[in-house]
């Protein structure tokens, strides 16, 4: 029944709920906008204004204002007209993997591989379909490497990657690989989608992945899946070196077996603690 006014007590016409798109529109591209810029920061270490104005076609003001409203919330710092990402993201951060039961329990075993081996020990876990790497050791004799926690990796390009699509449905592994493809990295990458479902059900079997070159030249890596109750993969350890320190037995067996012993130990503590 249409209103009646309280004042003439006659029917008040039914008037349309205007939907407003554009301010809907308008909100949703505000945060887009704050990220990009964010992911652009951290891409180039830093930005001017006229730089990030021109990468996204955005008026100078505009862009101006995204910058200032970082800034003064901490997140980004100026420095003679360039900004940059600021240490509050370092806090928050270390608040997302601190809160992480795999992390607390998987690093001393990350620091000892590292130790024993001389080498790179990494922990990934997967999100939103990549590999994120949350923790990393380096041992006496390891090379410096891009890697870092918080460093974001396509899965199928690295064994910690393939160890945790091993041991996860094939429909979910399908879909990452839709939504994020095979990219290259170098000539050795698993761009194939058999290929890889083929490693899958050898990785499956064995119980540890191998990266021979296929994320970075001259480097190998060995990892193992670290599973939950039902033998689904929650993250993967790994060894990684150059390659040629990881031949023979070195690489397919005895850096095999260390990084097993690891994750097991990790499963048992992560059910029992």
């Amino acid at each position: 029944m249409p209103p009646i006014s309280e004042f003439t007590g006659r029917l008040l016409p039914i008037r349309p709920i205007a939907h407003d798109m554009s301010d809907t529109e308008s909100a949703l591209k505000a945060p887009k906008t704050t990220f990009k810029i964010i992911d652009a920061l951290k891409e180039h270490n830093g930005a001017t204004v006229t730089e990030l104005s021109n990468r996204f076609d955005r008026p100078t003001s505009t862009v101006h204002d995204y910058l200032q409203t970082l800034e003064s919330e901490e997140y980004l710092v100026k420095e003679d007209g360039v900004y940059r990402v600021g240490a509050r993201f370092l806090e928050l951060g270390e608040q997302v993997r601190n809160r992480k039961k795999v992390f607390s329990i998987s690093r001393p075993e990350i620091d000892s591989l590292a130790a024993e081996t001389g080498e790179h020990s990494n922990l990934l876990i997967e999100e939103h379909g990549r590999g994120v790497f949350l923790y990393k050791a380096r041992g006496e004799k390891a090379v410096q490497l891009d890697t870092h926690a918080g460093m974001r990796v396509p899965l199928q390009t690295t064994a910690l990657g393939k160890a945790i699509m091993a041991f996860r449905p094939r429909e979910e592994v399908e879909a990452i690989l839709d939504a994020h493809g095979m990219p290259e990295i170098t000539d050795n990458t698993i761009t194939d989608r058999d290929a890889l479902f083929d490693e899958l059900a050898e990785i499956r079997e064995n119980e540890v992945a191998l990266d021979d070159e296929e994320r970075v030249s001259g480097m190998r890596c060995v990892a193992a899946p670290i599973t939950d109750e039902n033998n689904r993969a929650i993250a993967a350890l790994s060894v990684s070196g150059l390659k040629s320190r990881m031949l023979g037995d070195t690489f397919t067996e005895e850096i095999p077996e260390m990084v097993s012993k690891s994750a097991n130990l990790v499963e048992v503590n992560l059910t029992y603690s």
